[in-house]
């Protein structure tokens, strides 16, 4: 089909806003997905999407739709992606793939932070944006205030903006008859390399059969099986084993070409030799497309199999994993006495949590994670900086000249009548409020700046928990600052355990360490004498429990009798007890209670 009745396009919303509802629609309107076998979130392939609720991976798929309009067929390729902030790598990927997006909104809950934050990636890709109003079935829709606040954020009259209910259909033929209208088709490469292939890999995956499939979109030229591709950033080729289209399930073709979204069966069985943001060419020679930048997790864990053995099961398990997650990090590690684990960067929490499921439920992996830290820099005094992915790596305070922690700048959009809350909030998680936007007549946005430690773990809860569900968020990185730090230590029986070290705050370190030795005291076994925990930083002693020795109740064969005898036996155990205690040691901690510290994180 002729270039000019393509269209390549993606959803994007707030998470919950209703993309993979809109999504089926399209699939039913479309006859791509029969009646009988369209179930909700169809794209949504993997268990845990559809167990959370959630779009994790971005979806392609191709539709084949004849407009009313024109009696015209086109081709419709959709890319569904997720709402959640810690999957907006696989957002900004996809609008790279389109030359068009629909930005949808939940008029229960109007637009969000993450709205502002897709609206401006789709922005900077300098693609059409339609502008569509979800969920006008529901009583608490307030359809005319989001569909201005919309109008206002897309620069667009209101008349521009479309109003529907994915769930009930209403509307969404109109809304695919405006996709071929408003949308543009793809655009010809005006260069001498027209005809040459150029496609850009935008996602991948593992196939035990085939080996790694990729997912492209051409730009120029065309592919076909048998033919030889080279990838132009890793300086590798490979022969096309098969190609074709998403369906949403792969369907074979003759070949794909310029303007169209596809995969390619490589056959190739090395998961490092891929790199998503790769250009695919016949021509060796041709320069690359710009790719994708870089991205940088924002925090770090070490993993670590339960089982000692599985370390090369776990290693394979990330290398297949980073196929379809470019923004996993990960690199082998040894400084624990549980073996060989890796140092892992994610996201945020969530997508912490996705992976670690990830890895036991299709690969069958059980794991130890530390827990997450984020990256802070160390200025010393011979004037190198260097930065701190875990306490391990935490730097002698004599060589340090100052400590600096990560600020992030936060897009906090709340209806006003929260405000009070949500400063006070603000206020515990140790950020400053640099602006108040008023957004609408009933919205505003705080522009703050906080330190990520405080932010990365439960505010996002709070924040949901005071404004009733309707506040959100986005956040991005701003600056390093300088902060206080200490490596807070824990020892058992005077023995330094660097798995459960931490770095904290200098203020808070006591409370930290003290919440780490009661939570050991409780799982960790009593030995046949007592054994010491201490929270210690620069060999100060912070907080101290102790675990009181077995005891072996020595009067039990006694009956009756002088009461001296009784004290003579238990005064004789005492001493015994304090010398074994003077000549044992724990050798090492067993290992449940590693897992229990670990998996209470």
């Amino acid at each position: 089909m002729e270039r000019k009745f393509i269209r390549n396009f993606c959803i994007i919303s707030h998470i919950d806003h209703g993309k993979s509802t809109l999504a089926d629609r399209f699939l039913e309107l479309t006859n791509t997905v029969s009646k009988e076998k369209l179930r909700p979130q169809y794209l949504d392939s993997m268990n845990l999407e559809r167990e959370k609720g959630i779009t994790i991976k971005m979806h392609p798929v191709r539709m084949i739709y004849e407009s009313k309009k024109d009696n015209q067929k086109y081709i419709l390729n959709l890319i569904d992606t997720p709402g959640h902030t810690d999957f907006s790598y696989e957002v900004s990927r996809s609008l790279a793939a389109v030359e068009g997006a629909i930005l949808l909104v939940d008029a229960t809950q109007g637009i969000q932070a993450q709205t502002i934050f897709n609206f401006e990636m789709a922005k900077k890709q300098n693609l059409k944006i339609i502008g569509v109003v979800n969920k006008i079935d529901l009583k608490e829709a307030n359809v005319s205030q989001t569909k201005k606040d919309l109008a206002k954020l897309l620069d667009q009259k209101e008349d521009e903006i479309f109003q529907i209910s994915a769930k009930t259909g209403q509307n969404v033929d109109i809304l695919l008859e405006a996709i071929i209208e408003k949308l543009p088709p793809p655009q010809k490469i005006e260069n001498k390399e027209t005809e040459k292939l150029k496609a850009l890999l935008f996602d991948s995956k593992y196939d035990p059969f085939f080996g790694i499939i990729i997912f492209v979109r051409i730009f120029s030229g065309r592919v076909k099986t048998g033919d030889i591709i080279y990838f132009l950033n890793k300086k590798i080729s490979s022969q096309v084993k098969e190609v074709g289209y998403f369906t949403p399930d792969l369907k074979a073709n003759l070949e794909i070409k310029e303007g169209e979204i596809g995969y390619i069966k490589t056959g190739i069985k090395d998961p490092q030799a891929i790199r998503i943001g790769d250009t695919i060419s016949n021509d060796e020679n041709l320069k690359p497309l710009e790719g994708y930048r870089q991205i940088e997790p924002v925090l770090y864990l070490s993993f670590y199999p339960k089982n000692p053995d599985a370390f090369l099961a776990l290693k394979n398990a990330f290398l297949k994993l980073k196929l379809q997650d470019p923004s996993l990090f990960f690199e082998s590690e040894k400084k624990y006495s549980l073996g060989q684990g890796f140092k892992v960067g994610f996201l945020g929490l969530l997508h912490t949590e996705i992976t670690i499921r990830r890895l036991k439920e299709e690969f069958n992996l059980e794991i130890l994670a530390t827990q997450p830290q984020v990256v802070f820099l160390a200025k010393l005094k011979n004037k190198k900086e260097i930065k701190i992915f875990s306490p391990q790596e935490f730097p002698h305070e004599g060589e340090v000249e100052e400590f600096l922690e990560p600020y992030y700048e936060l897009e906090i959009l709340i209806p006003d009548k929260y405000y009070d809350e949500v400063f006070k909030l603000l206020r515990n998680f140790k950020a400053t409020i640099k602006d108040i936007i008023f957004f609408s007549s009933e919205k505003i946005i705080l522009k703050a700046i906080a330190p990520l430690k405080e932010i990365i773990c439960d505010f996002y809860e709070n924040l949901k928990n005071i404004t009733q569900g309707y506040g959100s968020f986005s956040l991005k990185f701003s600056h390093y600052q300088k902060t206080d730090l200490v490596k807070l230590e824990i020892k058992i029986a005077g023995k330094t355990e660097e798995i459960f070290s931490k770095i904290a705050d200098r203020e808070k370190a006591a409370l930290e360490g003290r919440k780490i030795i009661l939570k050991l005291k409780d799982v960790f076994p009593a030995q046949q004498f007592a054994v010491p925990l201490q929270a210690v930083v620069s060999n100060k002693v912070l907080a101290r429990e102790d675990i009181p020795a077995k005891r072996k109740d020595v009067t039990a064969p006694l009956y009756g009798g002088d009461f001296t005898r009784k004290r003579k036996l238990l005064e004789k155990q005492k001493e015994g007890k304090k010398k074994l205690k003077e000549k044992s040691q724990i050798s090492s901690v067993p290992s449940e209670v590693f897992l229990k510290m670990l998996s209470s994180n």
